[in-house]
């Protein structure tokens, strides 16, 4: 298959929709306080807030450049506001109110006339008609002015250059810069409806790429998209081409309802564990997935961020110190024998499940990636206060999970595998209890590359366990996105193996999670993501779930579908029938373009990497009946349609060009500990000046390998395209070669055969010409 890392819509299709269109604004506010926005109807959108401190503030957003839709799909970037007009219904209750000093003002970032920066505000109370919760306000951009009192405090805005603007949200009795708590949680909301804009610029044109149906599924996450409305995540998960499953990461930052103690805001207080702006996002995301014909998957996890968890509920090491991951701020994981922190997590995944039986779609909640956690230096989590009192008051130390354990730290493991499979198992019965009668459809993520890491092997007693086994889920759900993009293909064949076995789940009830590139500069990952995509399919699996949406729309990752004819694009691995004559023709060629400058030197440009080669075989045909060979061949490969093997007579060989391989011949490359997979190579050339050529088609029966000049008859084997894969990664250092000998992968290069009886007879040779496939890089 192929992808495309789009930075720019490039003559595709494009709409347009009116500047302010609800679906496009987002939020943005400061943790711990919580705010969402969803569009409620074409011309309306609705903020709920959750305000825990006196300076706490949230802004309603529009941003004249989309940093957030896929770059297919975005919005034209226009920051002339001149001439337009913005106006809208307002109603709000809980917020402070328009009239008031701190009321909603309107943030407007970007430059003056002399493009210098500068910021205004404009107090929207003075553009109302109407009471200080309901009002009409309109905005003319090129009449606008800042200030609290006008005309007196007038600053006049310079709507030629806006950046973006914000509605500004604060609760009763603020007080700017304050961290101190409120009394109790405040929670209010705002409604803008019946949004127009009118005037120049009231249209802004917008990407409407559709892309055919992949045959994959998406997943999304609450922490990163929340800001955003439903309706912009669907819409863009629809015409990317994704179907069937959205695994929806809850996430462990924003969710929960949060209250006041010990100087800081916890989560674990009695009454709903979801804070209403996550409520009303919730509903109308998993309400979108229905109407666009998408089934989401609650992803729940045992994570949370470190500030807001009770300090007896977190996992900690045998020294106290608490399981922190690496993310700044950090989050920590519950403790799988901590009965209140169960209990919440409990109400968490009933309240989502709850949701989606409001909004029309089936139950199906993931519990995603559960775990005792092991701090960097091997000391594995297994002893908090709870997780003692459950494993018997004084459990064995584990002081390195990378060292050799004894008969009683692995029995404390399995002790320890128990109690998570029976936290998962009492999660998912929670959900049923909560929406029975409805059915629910169970998940398990489990992420192999910590499962299942070698430096630690004991570690599968304790997080991989047997309680997991089918059928406990209906479905078990497998990333290893840290290996994929290492290249540690032996590592993850085994790690598969290795689940299969384990677990027992079929593959058609495994899902596999392909993703992600964690940050922009390493977008070239996607390459090994697209292929790992591609494996993944020859193993069959129930679904393939892209990980995730924010990635694939930061990086403009899109996934091409198969050819609406893919029988017709096949490579049939058959080699050309006829043998070649003295005569036939082989012409390598490069693609280079020259430029010559006034001065008669040369500016030269090579296009293509490897040469490309062509070949005319037609001189082979020496008889009436190898002539009537040619043309069934030509018929079964419909012309140029199906891709074939021919040996090329001057060079075919990894020793020379037609000498007899030996183990020595190429070198593929040094290990590194990691690395499994060596494609094959042919080099034409000494040292950095040499032309290397991918080799994709080798004579399987002639591959001869060796490590360090040693020679290694197994221990490997040849994968598609030409590529050797070892069972154990090569260690650091390790040399590897091989030899062989090989085909080139090519097709005819005309849709027709001229051929005549008559010329034939008469011994002229008959023209067919063929082409080198490009297989790999």
């Amino acid at each position: 298959m192929s992808f495309w890392l789009a930075e720019r819509r490039e003559g595709q299709d494009s709409d347009w929709i009116c500047r302010f269109d609800p679906r496009f604004w987002t939020v943005n506010f400061p943790r711990p306080m919580m705010a969402s926005v969803v569009s409620t109807a074409p011309d309306a959108l609705r903020v709920d807030v959750a305000f825990l401190r006196q300076g706490d503030l949230a802004g309603l957003i529009w941003e004249s450049e989309d940093r957030h839709d896929h770059p297919l799909l975005a919005y034209e970037a226009r920051a002339d506001y001149a001439g337009a007009t913005l106006s809208f219904r307002w109603r709000s209750h809980g917020v402070i109110a328009l009239d008031a000093i701190a009321g909603p003002t309107l943030t407007i970032e970007g430059r003056d006339a002399d493009g210098a920066p500068r910021t205004w505000y404009v107090r929207l109370w003075n553009y109302a008609t109407g009471t200080p919760e309901d009002a009409q306000v309109t905005l003319p951009f090129s009449a606008l002015s800042g200030g609290f009192a006008l005309p007196g405090d007038a600053d006049p805005v310079w709507p030629g250059d806006i950046d973006r603007m914000f509605v500004s949200l604060a609760p009763p009795g603020f007080v700017a810069g304050s961290e101190a708590p409120l009394a109790a949680e405040v929670e209010g909301w705002a409604e803008l409806s019946d949004i127009r804009c009118e005037g120049e610029g009231a249209m802004l044109e917008i990407g409407n790429v559709v892309i055919r149906p992949t045959g994959l599924a998406i997943a999304t996450g609450f922490d990163d998209e929340g800001v955003q409305t439903p309706a912009r995540l669907v819409r863009n998960v629809l015409q990317l081409g994704y179907r069937g499953s959205i695994v929806h990461y809850i996430g462990m930052s924003h969710h929960f309802r949060l209250s006041a103690a010990d100087g800081g805001f916890v989560v674990g207080a009695a009454g709903d564990p979801l804070n209403t702006p996550t409520r009303a996002w919730h509903y109308a995301f998993f309400a979108e997935c229905a109407r666009a014909g998408f089934s989401p998957i609650a992803s729940i996890s045992y994570e949370v961020l470190a500030q807001h968890c009770p300090s007896a509920w977190l996992q900690r090491d045998h020294l106290g110190a608490p399981a922190l991951t690496g993310y700044d701020p950090p989050s920590t994981l519950l403790s799988p024998a901590n009965g209140a922190a169960m209990a919440w997590l409990r109400s968490v995944a009933s309240a989502m499940a709850a949701l989606m039986v409001g909004a029309g779609v089936p139950v199906r909640v993931q519990v995603g990636e559960p775990w005792w956690w092991t701090n960097p230096d091997g000391r594995i989590c297994l002893f908090d206060a709870a997780a003692v009192a459950t494993f018997g008051g004084a459990p064995p130390i584990i002081a390195d999970l990378r060292a050799t354990l004894d008969s009683g730290q692995t029995a404390l493991l399995d002790e320890a595998g128990a109690a998570l499979a029976a936290s998962t198992e009492a999660l998912l019965a929670a959900v049923r209890t909560a929406v029975a009668p409805q059915p629910v459809e169970t998940h398990l993520l489990v992420f192999a590359p910590t499962l299942l890491d070698p430096a630690t092997p004991e570690a599968r007693r304790a997080n991989l366990p047997l309680g997991w086994a089918a059928p406990a889920f209906d479905r078990l759900q497998v990333e290893d996105y840290d290996w994929l993009t290492a290249g540690a293909d032996a590592l993850r064949r085994k790690a598969y193996a290795e689940i299969d076995a384990r677990l027992g789940y079929p593959p058609h009830e495994q899902d596999y999670l392909a993703g992600f590139v964690l940050a922009p500069e390493d977008r070239d990952q996607w390459r090994a993501i697209d292929a790992g995509i591609d494996e993944a399919r020859a193993r069959n699996p129930h679904e393939i779930v892209v990980w995730a949406l924010p990635q694939v729309a930061r990086d403009g990752f899109v996934r091409l579908p198969d050819p609406l004819e893919s029988d017709m694009q096949a490579f049939d691995d058959v080699p050309y029938p006829l043998a070649l004559g003295l005569a036939a023709s082989v012409h390598p060629e490069f693609s280079t373009t020259v430029a010559v400058t006034a001065s008669g030197f040369e500016r030269r440009n090579a296009l293509w990497s490897d040469a490309r080669l062509r070949f005319d075989v037609g001189p082979g045909v020496r008889s009436e009946a190898e002539l009537g060979e040619l043309i069934a061949f030509f018929r079964a490969r419909r012309g140029p349609a199906r891709g074939f093997r021919l040996r090329d007579p001057t060079d075919f060989s990894s020793n020379g060009m037609t000498g007899t391989p030996t183990m020595l011949d190429q070198v593929l490359g040094n290990g590194d500990g990691v690395r499994s997979a060596f494609p094959l190579v042919k080099r034409y050339g000494q040292g950095d000046e040499a032309q290397v050529r991918r080799i994709t088609r080798p004579d399987a029966a002639t591959l001869l390998v060796s490590l360090d000049g040693v020679a290694r008859p197994d221990g490997w084997s040849l994968a598609p395209g030409g590529v050797l894969q070892f069972d154990n990664t090569p260690a650091s250092g390790v040399l590897v070669r091989a030899g062989f000998l090989f085909d080139v992968p090519v097709r005819f290069a005309e849709d027709r055969l001229d051929i005549s009886g008559a010329t034939f007879a008469a011994g002229e040779a008959p023209s067919v010409p063929l082409i080198e496939i490009r297989e790999a890089a």
